[in-house]
């Protein structure tokens, strides 16, 4: 088993106590902002995002001139999330009170469901003001309704990342227009930090008009009262996963564990589901019985009694699923077999291991499984992300699409190091500044934010940035190459940078890079224990005070990860990772060769020559073949 990461929290208490209107940190923190008209939240799962909508959504209704909430939801079992809740017990104003004919996510037919929805919004009714219905629910009745029912109104989307601005997004199509053509009030809400793992959720313009509350994950872990750690892990293995998962059992069986097998599309699968859940039980023990609720029974070698949920197979899953909701006791349940369940919106707070079978491509969905085990429990100290991951057999036909699944597999578990680390701000540094002033690191070199614009990327877009850039297929291949860091810093980095962002000048994507690459570099860096000053970057010990742009640009800031590759996986498979990134380093989009066009002239210019193919210079190669790139595609133009 290999640890990519692993990260410590103070247990301070502040992200789950209360203050005197009942309200957490985070809850607070959005209440401030409860007379936006559009409010997108972003925050942890377990945070307490349902009932800050609540405090949101009672002022509204109270002292704002909103006359109805819809709540959307993606799943029917999500809407249990906002049901009726006292808050005056807690010092609130009002209480949260749902009618139980206005909740639709309950028993009905989709039909009937419509209907109800239609009527709610077209009631004149003052008590028929908050409604929860399903995202399909929303969408259906929205077709039938003309976008002024929502004019006064406040529609919440919770889990926000299902929107898309692709055109055949019906749900994104509903929320442009409630934002373009009605006077609605929109309140959003996602654990996700992602945007999309491909498309974005909103247009740009569309984007601009909400007002941001970010609750970062370490915020969030830092103010538990219990929980002290997280780590992700990665097993690499060859044959059958049922093998791997033999061999590491005695690591999550004496944990509240939940266990996602891929999916029957997958290359890890065996195509049998059922097949393999029976293969799990019996890595677990021998099999005793099944329970009325349809718990499974199994007893281990050391004599203890296991119970286990098996949500793979669909005869008796719903029974299972029913009783999953109603427990409230840490005895009930240790482990949880699940495919597509288990994920967005459950709620198993003893849970303290994931073990994920097969790579993941979706970012959001790596960050859902890791929700479900970092919520706060008497129960745990720690909690663990495990992934067992195939590794390539260079005589296999498909071994480069298992060598990409784990550069991409490495890349996710870099992104979510980032996510759950602390924050830093980095500032330019002067003879006076000495960093570790709170969040505060101060850089020599590192330039001021040029415009308006760049702050606001450097402020607002830095996980979405950092994402776009670990999903990058030639940032990927150069991570797991083990590409020196001057490569991947000041060649790589930016071009992803004005690929996003085309709208960026040079100047501008350059001091963009800046902050990126110190933001990917400091967050992985690791604090020696002794000394608070002194960070540990490329095997070296560096004064916090001493750090500087340069020194960071010569830092690979993914080296511990290359460090993992390097050790678990055979010769002939870095040899293949390391002929993929030959492959696509120089590669290059529209927008990297509008930006390396300057460059290219000034290097003319400077040099009196044009760039050369053979140049023991990496940047220079890199000019030579923009160069060439710029030929051909001025040949075709032609043509």
């Amino acid at each position: 088993m290999s640890k990519i990461f692993e990260i410590r929290y103070g247990q301070k208490g502040t992200s789950v106590n209360t203050n005197n209107l009942g309200m957490r940190e985070m809850q607070a923190r959005v209440y401030e902002k409860r007379n936006s008209q559009h409010l997108l939240v972003k925050a942890p799962p377990a945070s307490g995002k349902s009932r800050a909508l609540m405090f949101v959504a009672l002022d509204k209704l109270n002292n704002q001139g909103i006359k109805k909430v819809i709540i959307a939801v993606p799943e029917k079992s999500i809407g249990k999330s906002f049901r009726t809740t006292n808050l005056t017990q807690y010092g609130f104003y009002w209480d949260w009170v749902v009618k139980d004919e206005n909740n639709l996510t309950s028993v009905g037919s989709a039909q009937s469901k419509v209907g109800a929805f239609i009527d709610f919004m077209k009631s004149t009714d003052p008590s028929d003001n908050i409604l929860i219905a399903t995202h399909a629910t929303l969408r259906y009745a929205f077709e039938q309704l003309d976008v002024s029912y929502f004019d006064y109104c406040l529609l919440v989307i919770d889990e926000f990342h299902h929107v898309s601005q692709e055109d055949n997004s019906i749900l994104g199509i509903v929320l442009r227009d409630v934002l373009r053509n009605s006077k609605a009030h929109v309140f959003a809400m996602t654990g996700s930090y992602f945007r999309g793992d491909s498309v974005p959720i909103l247009e740009p313009k569309d984007e601009q008009l909400f007002n941001r509350v970010t609750y970062t994950y370490y915020e969030q872990l830092e103010g538990y009262n219990y929980l002290k750690s997280f780590a992700m892990e990665y097993k690499f293995y060859r044959g059958q996963y049922i093998d791997a998962l033999k061999e590491i059992v005695d690591e999550f069986i004496n944990k509240k564990t939940i266990i996602h097998i891929p999916n029957v599309n997958s290359g890890e699968s065996t195509k049998d589901k059922y097949g393999e859940v029976d293969l799990i039980l019996d890595a677990l023990g021998t099999y005793l019985r099944q329970d009325e609720n349809g718990i499974i029974y199994i007893k281990t070698k050391s004599g203890r009694i296991l119970k286990v949920a098996d949500l793979v197979t669909e005869d008796g899953r719903d029974k299972v699923a029913a009783y999953l909701v109603q427990m409230d006791r840490v005895e009930e349940l240790d482990i949880i077999i699940a495919l597509g369940m288990a994920k967005e919106g459950f709620d198993w707070p003893f849970a303290e291991y994931a073990l994920t079978i097969g790579y993941r491509s979706s970012l959001t969905e790596i960050v859902q499984i890791i929700g479900r085990i970092t919520r706060d429990s008497f129960n745990k100290t720690e909690a663990i992300f495990t992934n067992l991951i195939a590794e390539p057999d260079a005589d296999s036909e498909e071994v480069q699409f298992s060598v990409n699944n784990i550069m991409k597999a490495i890349t996710a578990s870099l992104l979510m190091e980032s996510v759950l680390a602390p924050v830093f701000k980095f500032k330019p540094k002067d003879k006076e500044n000495k960093s570790l002033n709170g969040a505060d690191i101060f850089l020599r070199g590192l330039s001021k934010p040029s415009t308006s614009r760049v702050k606001q990327i450097i402020e607002q877009d830095m996980v979405e940035l950092k994402a776009s850039i670990l999903q990058d297929g030639v940032v990927q291949a150069a991570i797991s190459a083990g590409a020196d860091g001057k490569t991947i810093n000041k060649q790589l980095i930016p071009r992803v940078i004005a690929t996003m962002y085309p709208d960026l000048t040079q100047q501008e994507v350059e001091v963009v890079r800046q902050y990126t690459v110190a933001d990917l570099t400091l967050t992985n860096a690791k604090k020696d224990k002794d000394n608070n000053q002194l960070l540990k970057m490329a095997d070296k010990f560096i004064n916090i005070d001493d750090l500087s742009i340069d020194l960071i640009d010569s830092v690979n800031p993914f080296q511990a990860a290359y460090e993992v590759i390097s050790r678990d996986v055979d010769t002939k498979t870095l040899q293949l990772i390391s002929r993929a990134f030959d492959a696509k380093k120089f590669e290059f989009t529209n927008d990297e060769l509008r930006m390396l066009y300057p460059q290219i002239k000034e290097f003319q210019r400077e040099k009196g020559r044009a760039p050369r193919r053979d140049a023991q210079d990496l940047d220079e190669q890199r000019l030579y073949y923009a160069l060439a790139k710029l030929a051909q595609l001025k040949q075709e133009s032609m043509q």
